[in-house]
């Protein structure tokens, strides 16, 4: 296996996150220099002392859902480090739990701004610095809500769907380029944001929603932040070399139950 990732450039959006933070820790310990970005006033507290080294890390806030923002991100990472190398498309919004008929159309456009215009932009803006340099690795941000159907999540559902297909129609236009485009699909994992869908699920009552979620799942827990980061740095690796369009599930067998 080839573990260093030394000389490297990863850009990682939501990277203030649970999933986004670890996965630019074990980056960052494998070699490669950081360009983290999230929105304004994320707490980027706890990547700062991950990774204290200021020359290999830079943090920019930003909202993936505005081009010039996000676009003027890109242009700091090339502008401080020379390239992008690895691009983790990750940020997203879970959204209101409800069913469709309650479901409020301004959070569907919502969490489709963020979760798929926000990931079509990324692609849009750093696909053309990767082709510039002749290779790269995208890694999307989807979900086992990118393959299966769950009650009360329709907008999540349908945004993580998308990114399935953003995904393929990049690996399909942009291989012969050089430029592998590749997404995670990850089930439930420890963090804020399931902690948010077990609320909406049954307000005041998480733990019973933890425990029956977790009762579901082969594996009989919830994922960690480190496992689904393993994923992501092995796709963006040179050991996945000929890994392109390709769904990675982290789900302790969840979509195989």
């Amino acid at each position: 296996m080839t573990h260093t990732m030394t000389g490297k450039i990863a850009l990682i959006t939501g990277a203030a996150g649970a999933i986004g933070m670890a996965t630019a820790r074990l980056l960052a310990v494998r070699g490669a220099s950081i360009v983290a970005t999230d929105i304004a006033g994320a707490d980027f507290g706890p990547l700062r002392a991950a990774i204290p080294d200021e020359e290999r890390l830079l943090v920019v806030e930003a909202d993936v859902t505005d081009e010039v923002a996000f676009g003027k991100v890109v242009a700091a990472a090339v502008e401080k480090f020379g390239t992008i190398d690895i691009f983790f498309n990750n940020a997203g919004i879970e959204g209101p739990v409800a069913p469709i008929p309650d479901f409020p159309t301004d959070g569907f456009r919502k969490v489709m701004e963020v979760n798929v215009t926000g990931i079509f932009l990324g692609l849009k803006l750093v696909i053309p610095v990767m082709a510039k340099a002749g290779h790269g690795s995208i890694i999307n941000s989807s979900s086992v809500a990118g393959l299966t159907g769950s009650a009360g999540l329709c907008a999540y559902i349908a945004s993580k769907h998308a990114v399935l297909g953003l995904t393929r129609a990049a690996a399909v236009e942009w291989g012969a380029k050089g430029i592998r485009v590749n997404c995670i699909n990850p089930g439930p994992i420890e963090s804020r944001m399931m902690n948010s869908i077990e609320e909406g699920a049954s307000p005041g009552a998480t733990a019973a929603v933890h425990d029956g979620f977790a009762a579901t799942i082969p594996m009989k827990r919830y994922g960690t932040p480190d496992e689904v980061a393993g994923v992501v740095a092995f796709l963006a690796s040179d050991d996945a070399a000929y890994v392109n369009g390709a769904a990675y599930t982290v789900d302790g067998g969840m979509t195989a139950a």
